[in-house]
């Protein structure tokens, strides 16, 4: 029996799908704020070699061990593992707050459900302060119907693509602990530049100019610590915003450097 049917039975089901990665330091939290909810809790684990998948097992019998394909792929591969009605899509980094759980048990208690998808209020955590502005103060589009929709086929930053319909908002706060440590953010960093730099170049685009590639950094830590009110957040969220700045500028230099070696002028940049 799945583990995660533990839970009252509602009029509307719920899947809970998460990716996993050695996240054994993280994923309790994850799964405790959502398994009273959860009709199943599926997850795909690409190659842990901590034991997150061991303690996935506790809360339940749906884990699968795969190969790694990408943000995209990797999604759309938990999502077509899900069951139920509804599919709430958690990173292992995330959990959901009282006022979050509370109100989705009451959405699924409804005899109809209008909308076909909902946003949360992203709470991102950064080095022990939960920053409210800058590109933090986001909804993202986590809790969807599951039948009719899916997953971008893209390495990073995939999308779900849902029914035409009403898009709700869910009250509460979706907790984002998005990095362990500085350091641990700097990788992330890095690694997330560098898919980006893939994604845009396998979508035809080009970068000829590196003074493009200083603009737009420039403008991306202007637009989130001041546009956006990343100074309200105080000093965690100017390094935040020059977290942001930092990697659009490697984005685009590896998207300029991509460009340069497509024209063979890889031996003198």
């Amino acid at each position: 029996m799945n583990k995660s049917l533990e839970k009252e039975v509602d009029k509307n089901t719920l899947s809970v799908c998460v990716i996993t990665k050695n996240e054994a330091d993280r994923i309790r939290k994850c799964l405790d704020s959502v398994k009273h909810l959860a009709d199943e809790i599926v997850v795909l684990d690409s190659g842990s070699t901590d034991n997150t998948v061991e303690i996935v097992k506790e809360y339940t019998d749906k884990v699968w061990v795969t190969d790694w394909p990408g943000f995209g792929p990797q999604k759309q591969r938990c999502l077509e593992k899900a069951t139920k009605d509804w599919v709430l899509f958690i990173d292992a980094d995330e959990s959901l707050d009282k006022t979050a759980q509370d109100a989705l048990k009451k959405l699924l208690a409804q005899e109809t459900i209008e909308e076909v998808a909902f946003t949360i209020k992203w709470g991102v955590v950064r080095h022990g302060k939960m920053l409210k502005h800058g590109r933090s103060g986001r909804s993202p589009l986590r809790l969807f119907i599951r039948e009719g929709s899916s997953f971008t086929p893209v390495q990073v930053h995939e999308k779900v693509i849902h029914p035409e319909g009403k898009i709700g908002r869910l009250p509460g706060i979706l907790l984002h602990y998005t990095a362990r440590d500085y350091g641990h953010a700097l990788e992330k960093n890095i690694k997330y530049a560098w898919l980006g730099s893939h994604k845009y170049f396998e979508r035809g685009k080009r970068n000829r100019s590196m003074l493009v590639v200083l603009l737009r950094a420039f403008w991306t830590f202007l637009n989130i610590y001041i546009f956006r009110g990343g100074f309200l957040d105080g000093r965690i969220g100017f390094i935040v915003a020059m977290n942001y700045a930092q990697g659009n500028f490697n984005k685009h230099t590896g998207l300029w450097l991509l460009s340069q070696q497509e024209k063979g002028k890889n031996k003198d940049f």
